[in-house]
């Protein structure tokens, strides 16, 4: 934006959805309110908005309150869906109705944490690149293979912006205000909030899956990347040591120092969470999940998985209730990587 344009104050709706993640919204306010402070005019405006008005409780207990968003006639620069748990399966007519309205007016929109589903769901992200939590990302990519998910901290296309929650609200808004105010503002806000270095949006949003050190051997870090690329159809340990250039002994040797497991070990733990989020992210049957995380035996999966997450898969999934107050994970992936090792026989 250039001209008289750029002078106006930017208005954010912030659309709450029950259960949202309060840090996540949190860290994208906290760049834009500073912005203001250290500026001698309102760079941002912003309001709380929900279906209904009134009281929306956070994930975490906290409350806001907000304004229902149909007696709401504000031209809005951009709209963001504050989702979080259980925002997979969300599904509102009206809203998705509300969206495609302010998207026709050529409003930005995007979501934080798992709220891109949400999106997806209202059919407002078919053709775009976006993110959501790592966690659910491989589930959300399944469900919406018409967007192209991508594990960064946040994406940026067109008028799509999407953060994958947590403190990744930080860079995306610190990314808004050096593009609409200059760089020296934004990096006098984040000399404000103690946030530094400033991470660009292809920063991933993980450090090291199931490490118990701050950093992994790069051979490591590279099978785990082809593992979860291949988690329907599982790359062998001759394969996958061929593809890395290693012999298999040091993969092995280098797979217990790093990560305390065997490379089958950890791969099965890998299934089975993936199996874990396409049982709760996803509608697909127990028996697509269990193709999709490459058990060719159902028997054996529904073992594997009872073994390690303590409900058979349908459990598990029936033992989701909209109701409950929060989500329970079902332990780090240190601890199941543990569990891995006595299973036997591991597909």
């Amino acid at each position: 934006m250039t001209g008289q344009a750029e002078q106006s104050a930017q208005t954010f709706a912030m659309v709450l959805i029950p259960r949202f993640n309060m840090t996540a919204l949190a860290t994208t306010l906290e760049p834009l309110r500073i912005a203001n402070y250290l500026s001698t005019r309102t760079l941002y405006h912003w309001r709380f908005l929900s279906i209904d008005g009134g009281t929306v409780t956070a994930s975490n207990g906290m409350t806001l309150e907000s304004e229902a968003f149909a007696q709401t006639d504000d031209r809005w620069d951009a709209i963001l869906v504050c989702g979080s748990w259980d925002s997979e399966h969300y599904d509102n007519a009206k809203l998705f109705a509300w969206l495609r309205r302010m998207d026709r007016r050529g409003v930005t929109l995007g979501a934080m944490d798992i709220g891109a589903f949400i999106l997806a769901r209202a059919k407002l992200l078919a053709g775009y690149r976006a993110t959501v939590q790592w966690s659910c990302l491989q589930a959300f990519a399944e469900q919406y293979p018409g967007t192209v998910a991508e594990e960064q901290l946040y994406v940026i296309d067109r008028n799509r912006m999407t953060s994958g929650g947590g403190v990744a609200g930080l860079d995306m808004m610190l990314h808004e205000v050096e593009r609409r105010h200059g760089r020296q503002l934004a990096l006098e806000v984040a000399d404000q909030i103690l946030h530094y270095p400033v991470r660009g949006p292809e920063a991933p949003q993980r450090m090291a899956l199931g490490s118990k050190q701050s950093e992994l051997h790069p051979v490591v870090r590279d099978a785990i990347a082809i593992m979860e690329d291949a988690l329907e159809e599982p790359v062998s340990v001759p394969a996958l040591a061929e593809r890395l250039g290693v012999s298999q002994r040091k993969l092995e040797r280098l797979f217990r120092k790093y990560l305390g497991s065997s490379v089958v070990g950890f791969y099965h733990v890998l299934r089975l969470q993936y199996a874990r989020a396409l049982l709760t992210n996803t509608n697909l049957s127990v028996r697509e999940v269990s193709v999709a995380s490459g058990f060719a035996s159902m028997s054996y999966f529904t073992k594997s998985f009872s073994a390690h997450f303590g409900k058979r898969p349908r459990e598990y999934r029936e033992a989701w209730p909209d109701l409950d107050p929060g989500p329970i994970w079902p332990g780090t992936t240190a601890l199941l990587v543990e569990a891995a090792k006595s299973a036997r026989n591991p597909a």
